[in-house]
């Protein structure tokens, strides 16, 4: 893919160098190191429970670890004062799992709501990138007033998606973007994110164990297992891998299937 092949000419937009993450007596990242090129959309997978999501909010500084380096666009976010901090945080956004809005606020409130932390603008500006961001991820400008108890879950991901773009972020953090959606909603997801990182340039680190975004959306995958990176590579190098995690995810029947139909 054009957008991978530019990636690998470029240095990495993250670069993860021998984290490690413990929660109590549980080390759940153990001296993990991972690179993640610029432009690219890299899918993270690994078994339930090993650790994907608390790689991600490693990253962002929403979980603390017990050793190791992190840098985001070349900078290392220990060494980060607080005002260059900020600048970083600027140019990533973030979609959690189940898209974690704000129940009290409204769909335009919730996309306004980084763009209010970072920047001060009037209301009709906030109101005009708020319909912009909506228009972007494939809604309705009519649904800015909604709650989201009055969304579907495919329209709280795709709201979730354009809070994270609000601030026309370089970096996005996908975190099991289409967990909860049907096959359809979820394929138009994948649809969504490829067609963005294509025409914004972006580049997306997508914790995922859905095999149909593997194979549609990403252009590389990573793999983790017992706390380190096992694998990395193209979906090529994942189904030739004689790993036996890896051979039972992505030779098993649901692979085959998946397999059969591209």
């Amino acid at each position: 893919m054009a957008a991978a092949a530019a990636a690998q000419t470029t240095d990495p937009i993250i670069r993860v160098s021998d984290v490690s993450v413990q929660f109590g007596a549980t080390k759940v990242l153990d001296n993990l190191s991972l690179d993640v090129r610029r432009g690219e959309i890299l899918g993270f997978v690994g078994p339930s429970g090993a650790g994907k999501s608390v790689l991600t909010r490693t990253i962002i500084g929403l979980v603390p670890k017990l050793s190791g380096r992190i840098e985001v666009f070349g900078t290392d976010l220990d060494a980060a004062g607080k005002v260059e901090r900020r600048g970083i945080e600027r140019r990533w956004g973030v979609l959690f799992q189940q898209g974690a809005l704000f129940s009290s606020l409204t769909v335009g409130q919730n996309i306004q709501f980084p763009v209010r932390e970072y920047l001060k603008l009037s209301q009709r500006l906030l109101d005009e990138i708020t319909v912009a961001k909506l228009v972007m991820v494939g809604l309705k400008p009519e649904v800015i007033d909604r709650y989201p108890s009055e969304l579907s879950g495919g329209m709280i991901k795709r709201v979730a998606l354009a809070r994270a773009l609000a601030l026309d972020p370089e970096l996005v953090f996908l975190d099991e973007p289409t967990s909860g959606l049907d096959p359809i909603g979820a394929g138009e997801f994948d649809e969504l994110v490829r067609t963005l990182q294509r025409t914004l340039g972006l580049t997306v680190f997508m914790v995922t164990h859905d095999l149909d975004s593997l194979h549609t959306a990403c252009d590389r995958i990573a793999v983790l297992g017992d706390g380190k990176v096992i694998a990395a590579g193209s979906m090529a190098d994942m189904q030739a891998s004689q790993h036996p995690w890896l051979r039972s995810y992505f030779h098993g029947k649901r692979a085959r299937a998946v397999v059969g139909e591209r």
